[in-house]
């Protein structure tokens, strides 16, 4: 569920980090607001991670938070994960400690969370000594990254890497996700960008991206939208 949002959310995380670079922060749960570098934004909880026990615990399920406004982007998530059948955005406590880097896991379970809510960008800090705080922007300020035809094969790469379960996902994702016209034909997935610009994805036998072709054409020799 989170793989298709993995290109377009590698290249929104970076216009966020730079809308709001590290420095000391601030929080106030109550009223929603984050503060960090000067910046002041509202945000919603996603939910903290026990860095000691490898565990992650949803806001909603934290008596601390009760039935706050501030974990409303977890609440939306426990409904997806019910109605799709998604565990580890259902239950109220993941358990991560069985990877071999459990905070990285963390990171990419909130980074799927963030996907799966197509939030604009997700917070982890350090709450305490052994707890980190996630949260996701909730606040128009946050600048959008639009489609980057520069950095498409970059994204389409290293987004089928980050999950390391399918590519075709991967690319499909980012063109629906920007509603571009793409097809798939055999092997490759063609795409129109804005600006006349068009790519082309090719996969192998194994469905793995093997490469990512920039270049122009008619809207016509597309045809019709594919996907979605």
């Amino acid at each position: 569920m989170a793989e298709p949002h993995a290109a377009w959310g590698m290249r929104q995380i970076e216009e966020f980090n730079e809308f709001l670079p590290i420095g000391p922060w601030t929080v106030n749960l109550d009223e929603r607001r984050y503060r960090q570098s000067g910046r002041e934004l509202r945000i919603s909880v996603l939910g903290s991670f026990d860095t000691s026990e490898g565990s992650w615990l949803w806001g909603w399920a934290n008596p601390g938070f009760g039935k706050l406004p501030v974990v409303a982007a977890a609440e939306a998530l426990r409904g997806f994960g019910q109605q799709h059948g998604v565990p580890e955005f259902a239950e109220e406590l993941v358990d991560l400690s069985g990877f071999e880097d459990p905070r990285y896991a963390a990171e990419m379970l909130a980074f799927g969370a963030m996907g799966v809510l197509r939030a604009d960008g997700y917070i982890g800090v350090q709450a305490n000594e052994t707890g980190r705080l996630y949260m996701v922007p909730d606040d128009p300020q946050v600048p959008v990254a639009p489609p980057d035809p520069i950095a498409l094969p970059r994204l389409l790469m290293q987004g089928a890497q980050f999950f390391n379960r399918s590519s075709f996902e991967v690319v499909a994702g980012y063109f629906h996700h920007f509603n571009l016209p793409w097809r798939k034909d055999g092997d490759t997935i063609a795409a129109e960008l804005p600006g006349g610009t068009t790519a082309s994805v090719q996969f192998d036998d194994q469905g793995r991206v093997t490469a990512v072709s920039m270049g122009s054409i008619t809207k016509e020799s597309l045809g019709n939208r594919a996907g979605g």
